[in-house]
């Protein structure tokens, strides 16, 4: 095991499927010579060249309509996009295109495109760089979506979604960029659409995703320590396709159900795992789901405005206790 930071880990997975594999190539603004503007793609230039990994202009446009057509000729392009509310400037082309481009072929299209964006909040970048995303893209047929919490998942999974046969898209949370973790050395491939359990307990199941993970799993170890509330934590890693079985299971254990959410409260990924569990699993629920998000605003900038906004370890802590105690 090496120890690496997450965006470190973003590189390693990078360059692992670009040494493999001939076909992989990798664009974006400013992702070549400066290494990326969260400094996630440092020496990959200089270790490929300027023909497999390749600054772009500023046109969200371009770089996905490149990697769709580097993707139908047989390349299997990664693109990234900076920040994942620029997506929005694109998304006709993932959503109506990229998405749809094999079942309305018959088949006969085929689009392995990975796409990596920088996502959520918690750095103050304000309400037009720091939204959580990944329900817009959970919600479109076709794309498969995964958002990483550890430097292990980002190697893992970016890999696993360079050598998936549909387009990817991989939520990297910006906030965890600095954190520190052990990367399996060598090759180290994930399995999409599989969740872990980070931890067992008896009275309650949190299910998170990305930041929200760390923080779900400090408010179990608080929760145990100071209330005597025992807590199972589940990273989801993949919201689609999403592995309701480990959630189910899970949550049949302890009979209930806490999901914590950086989207947005309205339409969150957070409501789709509440309406699975309500449907497959509600004779063993012992108390009403609770959802644990960011309110329906857009996110502030301003410091403290921000950390009351994305729910934090003393929340989930306090809903928990007050639904449990």
């Amino acid at each position: 095991m090496a120890e690496l930071t997450y965006r470190d880990a973003v590189a390693a997975g990078i360059a692992q499927e670009l040494e493999r594999d001939e076909r992989v190539l990798f664009f974006g603004e400013d992702v070549a010579a400066a290494g990326g503007v969260f400094k996630t793609t440092v020496g990959l230039l200089e270790k490929f060249g300027p023909r497999r990994v390749r600054d772009c202009p500023i046109s969200e446009q371009a770089i996905i309509g490149a990697a769709m057509g580097a993707a139908m000729t047989g390349l299997r392009p990664i693109a990234e996009i900076m920040f994942s509310d620029f997506l929005a400037v694109c998304w006709d082309m993932v959503a109506n295109e990229i998405a749809k481009a094999r079942y309305m072929s018959h088949g006969q299209i085929q689009l392995p495109l990975v796409i990596r964006t920088a996502n959520g909040g918690g750095a103050r970048f304000g309400a037009q760089h720091s939204q959580a995303v990944e329900n817009w893209a959970m919600a479109i047929p076709g794309l498969k979506v995964v958002a990483p919490a550890t430097p292990a998942d980002v190697k893992g999974l970016i890999a696993a979604a360079v050598r998936d046969p549909d387009p990817v898209l991989v939520f990297e949370q910006k906030s965890l960029y600095a954190m520190k973790g052990e990367v399996p050395e060598g090759e180290h491939v994930d399995r999409l659409g599989t969740a872990k359990v980070l931890r067992q307990g008896k009275d309650c199941t949190i299910v998170a995703l990305a930041l929200m993970v760390h923080r779900a799993l400090e408010a179990a170890e608080t929760l145990e320590k100071e209330h005597g509330i025992s807590c199972t934590v589940v990273d989801v890693r993949s919201l689609v396709p999403l592995d309701t079985q480990t959630i189910l299971a899970e949550v049949a254990k302890t009979g209930r159900l806490v999901t914590v959410e950086e989207n947005p409260r309205l339409c969150g990924w957070g409501a789709e795992v509440a309406s699975i569990v309500a449907d497959e699993c509600f004779w063993n629920l012992d108390g009403p789901i609770v959802r644990i998000t960011t309110p329906h605003v857009p996110l502030p900038s301003a410091d403290q405005l921000e950390d009351n906004t994305i729910p934090s370890a003393t929340r989930i802590v306090r809903e928990i206790r007050e639904r449990i105690d």
